[in-house]
């Protein structure tokens, strides 16, 4: 069968030695432990998984208000990684994350560890504020680092233009990849979201998106993101982060079998 082909205009993103928005979705797994040694060792064994992206998520970390730890941790991450793209992630608790955050610290935060040399993307959660966000993306792409946009909803699927509008708001703020991620109350608000994917991908995107519709309900989303024009999905090498993550094994033989006739 004919391979679905990248749309025309559609810029990818290059991060070492993956091409986010060509060919198979890339598969970003999470670290989630709470000390050092249990971060290093989840690191240590993404190393053996079909995972083309790790996230730091640095809200688990005991001491995520302790930057010079922070950064020893992505030191030792980098180290660990090698070649394979490290996104650091905080996710307030806000949008699902671990722990909550006041605004200004968040933006230090994330631009002091984009300045480290040590991350390959940050994740900027886009409705902290216009002002704060620009200043992270620009401080960002001056080091060198790509920028993840996101926004999540826990307690709903918004409708199809209200997704493709925050998508699109994102684009329009300068970051490198949109992502949205809702909870489904049901499989008609699967629908909705990969529905809303296909529009953004097909008539307004010029970068790739990453969407995802959590929980059990909407792990298809996870699996047919290539289809519908999302660039990257998320699985667990150990730790779920986020509701219906799939282990990476199972998501990267679904993701292939998919590609085989897409």
């Amino acid at each position: 069968m004919t391979k679905r082909l990248k749309k025309r205009g559609m810029n990818t993103v290059k991060i070492r030695n993956i091409e986010i928005g060509s060919g198979l979705p890339k598969i970003c797994a999470p670290i989630v432990g709470t000390t050092k040694e249990d971060i290093m060792a989840e690191a240590e064994n993404i190393g053996r998984l079909p995972v083309d992206i790790a996230e730091w998520r640095v809200d688990w970390f005991e001491h995520a208000f302790n930057f010079s730890k922070v950064e020893d941790v992505l030191r030792d991450l980098r180290a660990i990684l090698g070649e394979t793209p490290l996104l650091m992630t905080f996710r307030t608790s806000n949008e699902g994350g671990e722990k909550s955050i006041k605004y200004d610290d968040y933006a230090e935060l994330v631009i002091r560890a984009a300045e480290t040399g040590y991350v390959d993307l940050v994740d900027v959660e886009v409705f902290i504020g216009t002002d704060i966000v620009k200043e992270i993306i620009a401080v960002a792409h001056n080091a060198g680092v790509k920028v993840i946009g996101s926004n999540h909803d826990f307690n709903k699927t918004p409708d199809k233009d209200e997704i493709v509008d925050r998508l699109r708001k994102m684009q329009d703020l300068g970051v490198d990849i949109p992502k949205i991620a809702v909870i489904p109350k049901d499989m008609k608000d699967v629908i909705t979201l990969l529905a809303a994917t296909e529009e953004m991908h097909r008539e307004f995107a010029d970068r790739p998106i990453a969407t995802i519709s959590m929980s059990e309900a909407g792990v298809l989303s996870r699996i047919c993101g290539e289809a519908f024009g999302s660039a990257i999905t998320f699985g667990a090498a150990k730790n779920v982060s986020a509701p219906g993550q799939m282990g990476v094994n199972d998501l990267s033989t679904a993701i292939k079998l998919l590609h085989e006739y897409l």
